[in-house]
């Protein structure tokens, strides 16, 4: 038996360090939709005839597109930070990393991850709050995905 398998567990993450890693990613997400948004209103200012100062209509057809790529924009930077490191850049400060439950996680996964995160999101946060009820400190869709955050100590 050598030392690896004897390690405890990694203890799940504090709720506060997921907060503050979400926060921190907000900041490379929100220059992605920035991004995102140019063509969305170029193609507006086309459509209404060169007004620059016209906004996209609330609840338009073209408002609800771009807040659907927006949301996969910022799944793509999400899902590929985790498959190709395991952690985004708003986790690197806090040293979390996603991890599957049977072994590296597939695409798959961490998609079914962004999308159940995204609905604890939604429902107020009741999904990250859940984990200060919950006996392994797991969120809705840490446990749902089969994918878990850990936090690695410092050495």
């Amino acid at each position: 038996m050598n030392a690896d398998s004897a390690a405890p567990p990694r203890p799940s993450p504090l709720l506060l360090r997921r907060l503050a890693a979400l926060f921190y990613d907000l900041w490379p997400v929100l220059a992605l939709w920035m991004l995102t948004a140019v063509p969305f209103t170029l193609l507006d200012v086309v459509a209404s005839g060169g007004n620059t100062h016209h906004n996209i209509a609330p609840y338009s057809p073209l408002q609800w597109l771009l807040w659907l790529c927006c949301w996969a924009v910022a799944g793509v930077y999400a899902t590929l930070s985790w498959k190709r490191g395991g952690q985004t850049l708003g986790m690197r400060p806090w040293r979390l990393y996603v991890q599957g439950t049977n072994g590296a996680p597939s695409m798959a996964l961490l998609w079914k991850r962004y999308a159940l995160g995204t609905l604890s999101l939604l429902c107020g946060g009741l999904g990250f709050w859940w984990a200060l009820l919950d006996r392994e400190g797991l969120t809705w869709h840490d446990r749902l995905s089969n994918t878990r955050l850990v936090h690695v100590p410092d050495r």
